[in-house]
């Protein structure tokens, strides 16, 4: 895995053995990037912030940094996934520009960390946990108007 454009293109990323943790694939990150920046009406990716849920690894959160993001929030309950992201971070030199929340994403709360401008979620298939994240998301006033998840 790896960083697949901006200012960190090319740059290894830290993954998981097993399929304990399912990282997004390069080309599937590239093309969402591209859809951001090229295909729909939105937040401008340069300035952003953003919040990664369920964030694995952290490569969609990294991404966005690598291409301009000012800052962005991790949110994973997994010990293994806060060391990936940690370690990924650090890695990269952009710890400053980002937070690591150890939290269930369905029970966000309110947010203590401000809005976000775009989040990326992709919990575990098959549990359901889309609609509730989403809610939490709404509810606890996380997301700025005209945020794109």
């Amino acid at each position: 895995m790896r960083i697949v454009g901006g200012s960190l293109r090319g740059r290894k990323l830290l993954a998981p053995e097993g399929q304990a943790i399912r990282p997004t694939a390069d080309r599937v990150r590239e093309s969402i990037f591209n859809i951001l920046a090229h295909g729909i009406a939105g937040p401008q990716i340069e300035g952003a912030r953003v919040i990664d849920l369920f964030a694995g690894t952290g490569a969609m959160g990294l991404e966005a940094l690598s291409r301009g993001a000012s800052f962005c929030l991790f949110v994973d309950d997994s010990a293994l996934s806060r060391g990936l992201i940690r370690g990924n971070a650090d890695a990269l030199g952009v710890t400053g520009q980002t937070r690591l929340f150890r939290r269930d994403a369905t029970r966000l709360g309110q947010s203590s960390a401000g809005q976000f401008d775009l989040a990326f979620l992709d919990p575990p298939y098959g549990k359901g946990l889309a609609r509730a994240t989403l809610a939490e998301l709404r509810e606890g006033g996380w997301l700025n108007a005209g945020a794109v998840l």
